[in-house]
């Protein structure tokens, strides 16, 4: 890709806004997108990320991060946020553009219960809370409940390929301790310290050896979630920091993992990637007596994630459940979503001072979602060299040039749409505002652009949208695992 030409374009296009005297919509996280999932929070995907590596010293690494169960309260004692056992979780990457799978992650969880007792008038009798004392790295006596995972590479087809299990370079082992959430200041004096235990160096068969971490996180995702939901009751030309971001007291539960570049890539340096969550066809529910049925009729995907917002502002409201069963290859099912939108219609419904951009198919769409942009203007940017369209997330692993993985403090949190080759929608890092450029791509930026269609085919392009709550690479650690520590339960 040619960053000389693309950044004048991007500058000049995308650097005027329009007067508007009504508000837009916004969008929310992927918490509860469909009807079905919202059921099922255990296995619901609330974001995805993919990007190169940033942390000093470990560029030719990707990092991968799916976050699941959304909506965590701190105080959300005293079960907390346990995985589900009987569930697969599984992180997929496409390297030809096919929109399969030829590598999955596979993440399964164990929860063991210690049961404490306490004696009691000369009766030992079971304790009612996770944990019977204070915790800290090195000392996890007093955890009442421990919460466990392996993790299996598939090379293939995700049920027919080749499993072989990551293991744990400081003793080999292919089991791996979960840390519990953060109950609490009392409970856990040191939450950041005791969670670092959990960071672990891995060999991944046929791979050199990368990294892991798995456990609770603060919550990443930044919306001005409540007003958005309330008919839009937000400013969209306002402040890009004037408004609540309310996750603000949220966590969730993160997988992630950094890998060699060389083992993602194909001879393409462009990769596709999501998340998704499968349930036991036949599951028996739990009672003292009864044994789960663990995979008896085999999996059924109930999540799906990888681009941010597709499910809940882009596919219709009768094919939510459907598209989060369906795997990428089936994607022709939902091209109308994409290619002729409601969105922008709805928009321009509720406030005649944004019209809906006119160009159909919507083509900036399609490859903004479905198949990376690659235009004569910009050069490659994220398109396969075989693409075939599916909702993926994709990211150019290369890291030369314009491409260069930025550092924490210098990257644009609007990513590509002002300049930074590194960030959104070439893949996803923490801290790419990607409510804000979606927001403006949904407009009609990339054809204000002219870099689809005609900028008269989007007259309300040019605009600076966003939902009002700010986000960056401030908000970031500067290496792995990058989120940060979860809110605690009681911060006294």
């Amino acid at each position: 890709m040619t960053h000389s030409i693309l950044r004048p374009i991007v500058h000049a296009a995308f650097g005027a806004a329009i007067v508007m005297a009504t508000a837009l919509p916004a969008f929310a996280s992927s918490h509860r997108e469909a009807p079905f999932i919202s059921e099922l929070p255990k296995v619901d995907a609330t974001d995805f990320y993919l990007f190169n590596s940033y942390e000093p010293g470990r560029q030719g690494f990707v990092t991968l991060i799916a976050n699941y169960l959304p909506l965590q309260d701190p105080y959300g004692g005293p079960n907390f946020f346990n995985l589900d056992p009987d569930a697969l979780y599984e992180i997929h990457v496409d390297n030809n553009g096919d929109a399969k799978e030829d590598i999955t992650f596979q993440f399964r969880f164990n929860n063991a219960n210690k049961d404490t007792q306490f004696t009691i008038g000369g009766k030992r009798v079971s304790i009612p809370l996770i944990n019977s004392g204070a915790i800290a790295a090195g000392n996890t006596a007093n955890l009442n409940v421990t919460e466990s995972y392996s993790v299996n590479i598939v090379r293939g087809d995700r049920r027919n390929g080749r499993a072989r299990a990551i293991t744990n370079r400081a003793d080999g082992a292919a089991r791996f301790a979960k840390p519990v959430d953060n109950i609490g200041n009392k409970s856990i004096p040191d939450y950041a310290t005791y969670a670092a235990t959990h960071l672990y160096n891995v060999n991944i068969p046929g791979c050199q050896p990368g990294r892991m971490f798995v456990g609770q996180r603060k919550d990443p995702f930044v919306v001005n979630l409540g007003e958005v939901f309330d008919l839009i009751n937000t400013n969209p030309l306002g402040s890009v920091n004037g408004e609540t971001d309310d996750l603000a007291d949220k966590n969730v539960t993160s997988l992630i993992l950094e890998v060699p570049t060389a083992c993602l890539t194909a001879g393409d340096p462009v990769i596709g990637a999501w998340t998704t969550a499968s349930l036991p066809r036949s599951r028996v529910l739990k009672t003292k007596d009864d044994e789960v049925d663990n995979g008896q009729g085999g999996w059924v995907q109930v999540s799906r994630l990888a681009m941010p917002l597709v499910n809940e502002v882009v596919i219709g409201l009768k094919d939510k459940d459907s598209f989060n069963g369906a795997e990428p290859a089936k994607d022709a099912q939902f091209a109308d979503y994409v290619t002729h939108p409601t969105l922008p219609a709805l928009i321009e419904l509720l406030f005649p001072g944004a019209p809906a951009p006119t160009l159909f198919p919507r083509s900036d769409l399609v490859a903004t979602f479905l198949t990376g942009i690659d235009t004569p203007a910009t050069g490659n940017l994220n398109q396969p060299r075989n693409v075939k369209p599916a909702e993926m997330m994709r990211l150019n692993t290369r890291v030369d040039g314009a491409f260069a993985p930025k550092a924490k403090g210098v990257q644009n949190n609007l990513g590509v749409i002002d300049g930074d080759l590194a960030g959104f929608p070439n893949g996803r890092r923490p801290g790419d505002d990607v409510v804000d450029i979606e927001l403006r791509v949904v407009i009609g930026k990339l054809i204000a652009a002219g870099l689809y269609g005609t900028p008269a085919q989007a007259p309300a392009g040019n605009a600076p949208l966003t939902d009002g709550a700010f986000i960056d690479d401030g908000l970031f650690d500067a290496g792995f695992p990058y989120l940060r520590t979860p809110l605690p339960g009681s911060p006294n």
